[in-house]
């Protein structure tokens, strides 16, 4: 199905963004999976591109266009390439974490960060779970307790994403841990800082190539200066960022179901049995056919809520919607093509068993479907 969102200044960059991942990414994929991490190169590599901060001022050194179409080109050529758990630190920095630097910076922490941000020399991570809270985020233990112009934070955090890679980390802190969600606020820690320590990289089922990582705090002094957005007000900051990160995993759920789709497509194709390509029996075509059909409905209702952010009316009802969905609809996309491929979809030298592995975790992070569905609900007014 033709799709109406982008324009010839899309169609080009995807163009280069394809070259880059094919060059980049691709040739070195399978090394990051073992090492458990991409290189701090590929950031720097991808800044020096253009690929980092495409919607940041050029006067901080980015692209200077608001345009989440350049994102989301970015997150589909990773996912289609098969790379998405190389590709996911990139993803998380310009989509997830950058945002909350534009609308939250003062000037002088715009300088101080922006640049670094955009070249990749700054990689960005958030830290908002902690062990043993799951999706209760105001249960959060950590603090930072003002001290003159510091505050001092201790605590921890686990499941971060670019945890080990990471030079400035978004964390979410209780100012006031009397309070619960009025206490929260938001923290820039750096990499150096006294008592900021990373724990052991997280050995995970699947995105092997994406550093995930635990991270402590004991007595870590940081600068009054690093105060991100409003003293009290960090989880109406967050609240404010989650639809474009939960359109963003969407997105790339879609992707990566069509790429699965892809790569069935063309096994089912050459694969035969009882004389015969697989692809030919009903049962191969019928179950080829609800998957294309489901990837195009999702694809389409994701373009129009990625049109609803540009245009500033993505609602949160919306991109949890997009969110649950999409991410499901991945899960379930890769164990049919999976089940396709029979007993060679079981071994990881074919990437539909390294996708299968990576799904997994989609419909848990970023909001478990069941939250997604708990904010639709609510909306409802039941």
């Amino acid at each position: 199905m033709r799709r109406t969102l982008f324009a010839d200044e899309h169609d080009q960059f995807r163009s280069s963004v394809r070259t880059f991942v094919a060059k980049e990414v691709v040739p070195s994929f399978l090394e990051w999976e073992r090492d458990g991490i991409v290189p701090r190169e590929l950031f720097a590599t991808a800044g020096a591109a253009g690929f980092l901060g495409m919607d940041v001022p050029e006067q901080y050194g980015g692209g200077g266009v608001d345009d989440f179409r350049f994102n989301l080109i970015l997150g589909e050529e990773l996912a289609y390439a098969g790379t998405g758990g190389a590709g996911l630190g990139l993803t998380l920095h310009n989509d997830i974490c950058l945002p909350y630097f534009l609308s939250l910076c003062t000037e002088e922490q715009k300088q101080r960060w922006l640049p670094g941000i955009c070249s990749g020399e700054l990689i960005t991570a958030i830290a908002m779970t902690e062990p043993g809270i799951g999706s209760d985020l105001a249960s959060m233990t950590t603090t930072a307790i003002r001290d003159g112009d510091h505050y001092v934070v201790n605590g921890s955090k686990t499941f971060i994403t670019n945890g080990i890679n990471a030079d400035l980390v978004i964390t979410a802190v209780k100012t006031d841990p009397t309070q619960r969600h009025k206490g929260m606020s938001l923290l820039v820690l750096e990499r150096g800082m006294a008592g900021f320590e990373r724990g052991r990289n997280l050995d995970k089922i699947g995105l092997h190539s994406q550093d995930t990582a635990e991270l402590s705090f004991a007595d870590v002094s940081v600068p009054v200066e690093n105060l991100l957005g409003t003293e009290g007000q960090g989880f109406v900051h967050l609240v404010h960022n989650l639809p474009q990160e939960r359109l963003s995993i969407a997105a790339a759920g879609v992707a990566a179901a069509e790429a699965a789709l892809g790569w069935t497509l063309e096994y089912v194709k050459e694969r035969t049995a009882f004389g015969q390509p697989i692809g030919s029996f009903q049962n191969s075509r019928f179950e080829l056919a609800t998957l294309r059909t489901e990837i195009d409905l999702a694809r389409v209702f994701v373009d129009r809520c990625v049109e609803a952010l540009v245009a500033g009316e993505l609602t949160a009802e919306e991109a949890a919607e997009a969110k649950w969905w999409c991410t499901e609809l991945q899960k379930r996309t890769v164990d049919r093509c999976l089940q396709l491929h029979g007993g060679y979809g079981y071994m990881l030298e074919y990437p539909i068993a390294r996708a299968y592995l990576d799904a997994r975790i989609t419909t848990i992070y970023g909001g478990t479907t069941e939250i997604m569905k708990e904010i639709i609900g609510r909306s409802l007014g039941v």
